[in-house]
């Protein structure tokens, strides 16, 4: 293709039409952009059908919660209305804003996307912890425990995600919110100090707000008593040994290998130019993704004859319910990266090839009316992600 070509194609107005004449030009009010980033809802493939909901939602298209020190935006059921199982917050953080000392009543895992990140945390028995994380490492806090996150040097950004689709970040246990709705007696109580020592207490939540930068991990420990929490509450993802296959890698993480992490379970998932996540449904419960590079496309099986396809990009969150069959494909030039979350303590996919080449291939044949090239192409082994023949290895 060359140049004159490229521009053309690039800046054509899609149209809701089909190569064999199906569908008609759309000549009325229509927003273009939106359009082209969408081509399969415009012109779905032919084997979608029926009433599938809407699975996919742009952080792009959140209401941002800006402060000083930091900002904040968020996709939960208010936003897609069918994720019910997790809801995930996309946070930046300066150098040295603050995320103030909170809780919340659902678990906390994030992802760190950039920068470098410190958190602090102390459990149920007194016993403190703290730790510096940059790009790639989680952290997760159990239900109850109360925290705090950072910005190091050259601030950070991270995604977080909670066992709660109706969670708000908004609304959480934060203890400026505490100490401004404690009267001044109460709080004199408590500490054992005068009344007048609170005299410049918060009047209201601050949630993030700016600070300095914070010395080096030594020079802010804290001496404890109790020790320190007997399992971490970090974990440095890119550091596995990932799952390599034809078409790209998986590292899985979960309590087996981050035994905090008892009530969210992920995948970190890149599909290679060429390549797809095969196809697969979970067992144990709904898939909430992120996707982090690249663009791509997925389509869900919800059975009964209906299916959808969705296109999504860096940014986007999609979700999967509860045993839907599903697929995503690689649509671009560069490595399609994703996380996949499960409101569970184990990572759990079935594999259709792996599930049909160990099925007695007398039942396989006659439900799909199999070819012997079919049958032979069979594995026993689950490649969780596969490429299209023909397409160069990575």
């Amino acid at each position: 293709m060359n140049n004159g070509e490229h521009l053309r194609s690039e800046y054509a107005i899609p149209q809701p039409m089909r190569p064999d004449g199906a569908g008609a030009t759309d000549p009325g009010p229509r927003d273009i952009m939106r359009d082209r980033q969408n081509p399969d809802l415009l012109v779905p493939p032919k084997t979608d059908a029926g009433t599938v909901p809407n699975l996919v939602f742009s952080f792009s298209d959140t209401h941002m919660q800006l402060n000083h020190g930091g900002w904040s935006r968020e996709v939960t059921i208010r936003e897609l209305p069918i994720a019910t199982t997790l809801a995930g917050v996309n946070m930046r953080l300066t150098p040295g804003g603050v995320r103030e000392l909170h809780w919340h009543k659902q678990a906390e895992w994030s992802f760190m996307l950039w920068g470098r990140c410190r958190v602090t945390a102390v459990d149920q028995d007194g016993r403190n912890f703290i730790a510096d994380v940059g790009p790639g490492d989680l952290w997760y806090f159990p239900p109850g425990i109360p925290h705090s996150l950072q910005g190091l040097e050259e601030g950070c950004e991270f995604l977080l995600v909670f066992n709660d689709g109706a969670f708000s970040d908004i609304d959480t246990f934060s203890i400026s919110d505490w100490f401004a709705h404690t009267p001044a007696d109460v709080l004199s109580g408590n500490f054992g100090i005068p009344e007048t020592a609170f005299a410049g207490r918060p009047t209201e939540q601050i949630y993030i707000y700016q600070s300095n930068v914070p010395g080096p991990i030594e020079s802010q420990a804290v001496p404890d008593p109790q020790g320190g929490v007997p399992q971490s509450f970090t974990h440095r993802l890119l550091a596995q040994e990932p799952i390599r296959t034809s078409g790209g890698t998986v590292r899985i993480v979960d309590s087996r290998n981050f035994p905090v992490s008892q009530a969210i379970a992920a995948a970190l998932v890149e599909i290679c130019p060429g390549g797809m996540r095969e196809m697969h449904w979970h067992p144990n419960n709904d898939e909430w993704q992120y996707f982090l590079t690249g663009q791509g496309r997925m389509t869900a099986f919800a059975a009964q004859g209906t299916a959808r396809t969705f296109n999504v990009r860096a940014g986007s969150v999609g979700y999967v319910p509860f045993a839907y069959g599903h697929y995503i494909q690689n649509t671009g030039t560069e490595s399609l990266w994703f996380l996949e979350m499960f409101q569970s303590d184990r990572f759990a996919d079935i594999s259709l090839n792996q599930w049909m080449a160990l099925t007695p291939p007398e039942l396989v044949k006659p439900n799909v009316n199999a070819t012997g090239e079919l049958m032979r192409s069979l594995r026993k082994e689950k490649w969780p992600v596969v490429k299209y023949p023909g397409f160069p290895a990575p």
